[in-house]
């Protein structure tokens, strides 16, 4: 089986207890660390197309639609237009509740929102498509790499900009040794216990352990196409926010 595929299954697998999980295992820092991607995203006050790509359980997704509902154009008549992507169906099946929950709906009065089940690495979508393109903790799952951001600078307008939240391992010895000791031992047995499957949560940690590193992740993007590649280490470089420009 393809990793790809492997992914699929295992995200479907463990979609019913994620959300409480992933809140409980960052003891909740993730929320904090979207808020500061999502003034990236949301920074300008007219209508925009966004892509949200692996979007999961929607949490990004529904934090840069509240965030385009309180910087909305009153003056424009044009929606801005999110859609989230993902691979996991049983993921999404939770972020559509959370839609309807938050009262977001793919006709919605000032920003519509919709969730659609697709493979990030082969976008359906025309080149040129959207002003931002957002991806929060999901790139790293990724089968290739390379082509999934060919494919996000494919589809963004010119001069849009891209923004993605990824863990990160960090650079200060004494943090990144408890970060690991926290990061392989506890999560896996934390997170196994209560979703039954163990696998899945040690494949996440290795995942972030294996990720390319910031110098590194930078030269794919622009590799990719990106200019103005920037990154930024939040929480001592536990997290890493990345922006490029097309």
């Amino acid at each position: 089986m393809a990793k790809k595929e492997k992914i699929q299954d295992m995200f479907d697998s463990i979609a019913p207890e994620y959300d409480y999980l992933n809140h409980l295992l960052s003891m909740d820092i993730d929320k904090r660390w979207r808020k500061k991607a999502v003034m990236e995203i949301i920074d300008t006050e007219k209508p925009q197309k966004i892509l949200d790509v692996a979007c999961g359980t929607g949490d990004f997704t529904i934090a840069i639609a509240r965030k385009a509902m309180l910087k909305r154009d009153y003056d424009s008549d044009v929606h801005t237009v999110i859609t989230g992507i993902d691979i996991s169906e049983g993921m999404m099946r939770v972020g559509r509740k959370k839609l309807a929950k938050a009262g977001l709906s793919k006709d919605g009065e000032s920003v519509s929102v919709e969730l659609v089940q697709g493979d990030c690495e082969s976008l359906p979508y025309p080149d040129n498509c959207f002003d931002r393109i957002s991806a929060g903790f999901g790139v790293r799952n990724f089968e290739h790499l390379d082509k999934g951001l060919k494919e996000m600078y494919r589809t963004l307008k010119s001069d849009g900009k891209v923004v993605i939240l990824e863990l990160s391992v960090p650079t200060n010895k004494i943090i990144r040794n408890m970060y690991k000791l926290y990061f392989t031992k506890l999560l896996p047995l934390v997170g196994g216990r209560i979703s039954g499957k163990r696998s899945a949560y040690t494949y996440l940690p290795a995942s972030v352990l294996n990720f390319p590193g910031p110098k590194e992740f930078q030269e794919m993007l622009r590799a990719a196409g990106f200019k103005s590649v920037r990154h930024k280490a939040l929480t001592f470089g536990i997290c890493r926010l990345y922006t490029g420009i097309k």
